[in-house]
C-alpha cells in the first residue's frame, strides 16, 4: 500500500535537515562509536563519519544532512525520512 503523500512546509524541510544524525540513528537502535571531536561512526558503516546534522563519507566522496543520509546511505523515501525525523523532533 503506498502512502499518501504529505505536503511539508519549507520550516519542517528545514528543521528535519538541522535534526542531530546521532539522535536519529540511535532511535532507530543503531551503535555510535565517538571519536572526539563531536564525531560519531556508525557501527553499521564504519567509513562514514556523523557530526551534528552532517555525514561525510570520504571514501565513497560523498556527505549531507540527516534527511541525505537517510535517504542516500539507508534508502528511505523522502517522506519515509522526514516522518522518521519528525518523530525525533516531537521527543525533543
Amino acid at each position: 500500500m503506498r502512502q499518501a503523500r504529505k505536503n511539508w512546509t519549507r520550516e519542517q524541510i528545514r528543521a528535519a535537515r538541522k535534526t542531530p544524525l546521532n539522535e536519529v540513528l540511535e532511535r532507530r537502535g543503531w551503535t555510535l562509536r565517538h571519536t572526539g571531536a563531536g564525531n560519531f561512526v556508525p557501527a553499521k558503516h564504519p567509513g562514514i563519519i556523523v557530526k551534528d546534522c552532517y555525514w561525510r563519507n570520504p571514501d565513497a566522496d560523498s556527505a549531507g544532512n540527516t534527511i541525505d543520509f537517510l535517504v542516500d546511505v539507508i534508502g528511505c523515501s523522502f517522506a519515509q525520512a522526514m516522518q522518521e525525523i519528525m518523530q525525533v523532533e516531537s521527543t525533543q
